[in-house]
């Protein structure tokens, strides 16, 4: 069953206004995290290309060139719907990854191309 639409400011009810989810996932330091990362990643890129993923990368504090963390964005109708589908990265299933989720409202911000980050294509429309 698909979430209700969050409330929001008045100010804000003519921006776009697209609900999406975002995970947070934080690494369990451990060698097999890179034995495993080529099988995280093809995951990845299957959810890009089934129109599932919006945006994904890692996270880094500001004195670090070492991710802390990564964070990915879903397109799903609830937590339920996100949850499940966070649940099947293979870092997840594995115990490597921990994670947390919350709804993201999007309201501001444009784009004029669909851009593929994985394989670097583009599309115009």
């Amino acid at each position: 069953m698909a979430d209700s639409p969050s409330s929001v400011h008045p100010l804000t009810n003519k921006m776009l206004g697209k609900e999406m989810y975002l995970v947070v996932t934080r690494p369990v330091r451990s060698p097999e995290i890179d034995k495993r990362l080529s099988d995280h990643l093809a995951h990845q890129v299957d959810l890009e290309r089934k129109g599932i993923m919006f945006a994904a990368g890692p996270l880094y504090s500001r004195d670090s060139n070492i991710p802390e963390a990564g964070m990915f964005v879903l397109r799903a109708d609830s937590f339920e719907e996100a949850d499940a589908i966070a649940k099947t990265d293979p870092l997840h299933v594995a115990g490597l990854r921990t994670y947390t989720l919350q709804k993201w409202r999007l309201n501001e911000g444009s784009i004029t191309v669909k851009i593929n980050y994985s394989d670097q294509t583009v599309e115009i429309s």
